[in-house]
């Protein structure tokens, strides 16, 4: 189970995005620790939230609940979207092993594996869809199926572990985990990505409300959601948020997002108080 971190290391992180110099490269095995991920090899983390507060937030300032969630979907609504193909290219980008620039890493193995081992086999790394593809039927379509804000780099097997599960804590280990664990409904990533997943699937609810030609995708309290638009579990996600801040991984994915790909950002990555402030 994921030990309750303080509160306070929420504004910690936000403030800080330490760059860690002289990590060895890890293994193809290997599962590293969140902070293996405060080096990156191309644009570095170095924005903070208040950066973009009163420029590409100016809108959203002050306010909470409906009128908040609202004014962000709005504002990152407006982004270029990339082809389903595109998104090999671009996630060996924002996924690239700060240790190693010829690597990606895995979402929720925690594995280095090389860029080149993309595809369909086993052994190989795949597009995760976070925000799972059937909830909601939206496929690989050009939208919120090939949206890298939720788009990571997973190895086939693990992917397939995953399938269109619900998140919620508990289950068991299985080969390659990394420390994920699964049951027959529901499926816990990592410790270290926990406020990773959680802030993904905010985004995705935001970002998709229904009024563009897609379906209206929500947060809610359930698992086993099916091919409903909705994923849980709601409590769950905003305990992870909480207790997995932003690191400067996830703060340099986001940049990279909006500097060269969609230019449109994620903004529980930026605020992660505006989870609790809308839900």
């Amino acid at each position: 189970m994921l030990a309750i971190r303080p509160r306070h290391r929420k504004a910690v992180a936000l403030a800080t995005a330490v760059a860690l110099a002289g990590l060895a490269a890890p293994s193809l095995t290997a599962t590293p620790a969140k902070a293996t991920s405060a080096t990156a090899t191309t644009t570095a983390a170095t924005t903070t939230a208040s950066d973009y507060d009163s420029t590409y937030y100016r809108d959203a300032i002050g306010k909470t609940g409906d009128s908040l969630k609202s004014s962000l979907h709005t504002i990152i609504s407006d982004q270029t979207k990339l082809s389903y193909s595109a998104v090999w290219n671009a996630l060996k980008v924002t996924d690239q092993d700060p240790a190693d620039s010829g690597n990606v890493i895995l979402l929720y193995s925690g594995i280095s594996r090389s860029k080149s081992l993309n595809g369909g086999d086993t052994g190989d790394w795949n597009r995760e869809h976070v925000w799972a593809k059937s909830h909601g039927d939206f496929g690989t379509s050009t939208g919120p199926g090939t949206d890298i804000h939720h788009l990571r780099p997973e190895d086939v097997r693990v992917n397939g572990v995953r399938g269109n599960k619900d998140f919620d804590n508990g289950g068991s280990g299985f080969t390659d985990s990394g420390g994920s664990l699964t049951d027959s409904d529901s499926f816990e990533p990592r410790d270290a990505v926990k406020g990773d997943v959680a802030r993904m699937i905010f985004y995705m609810a935001v970002r998709y409300e229904g009024g563009d030609g897609w379906a209206d995708l929500e947060v809610n309290g359930s698992v086993d959601n099916g091919s409903s638009p909705y994923i849980g579990k709601l409590a769950v996600l905003k305990e992870w948020n909480d207790e997995d801040p932003p690191d400067a991984f996830e703060q340099r994915r986001n940049q990279v997002i909006y500097d060269d790909y969609q230019h449109n950002r994620n903004p529980f990555v930026d605020h992660p108080e505006w989870v609790e402030a809308i839900w």
